[in-house]
């Protein structure tokens, strides 16, 4: 225990200054994934709307409809915007049933 002591008291480094600490926590979320349907020349806008009633949560009929629009006017309508776990779900299930799905991507 002396050692110990005796070095301490003739140590000769200088004192370790350590930046303060902000004490916050800076939380970046997860980030959001988009479900893009893409328009194609088999699925019909009755399958494609239903699909989407089906599979996508609190989707209405008409709002579903709007979507099935845009992906055969416009070429491709995002269709959902969520999680990544949720995100993958749906894509898959929409996928399953034949429709053409850009690759999951970050919103």
């Amino acid at each position: 225990m002396t050692a110990v002591h005796f070095a301490v008291l003739n140590s000769t480094a200088s004192p370790t200054v350590t930046p303060a600490r902000s004490g916050q926590v800076t939380r970046k979320p997860y980030p959001n994934f988009k479900i893009i349907v893409l328009n194609d020349d088999f699925n019909t806008f009755q399958h494609v709307a239903n699909c989407l009633m089906k599979y996508i949560p609190n989707m209405t009929s008409d709002r579903a409809w709007d979507l099935t629009n845009q992906v055969h006017y416009e070429g491709q309508a995002i269709v959902w915007v969520g999680p990544q776990e949720q995100a993958e779900f749906y894509h898959m299930q929409l996928g399953r049933e034949g429709l053409t799905l850009a690759p999951l991507e970050p919103a």
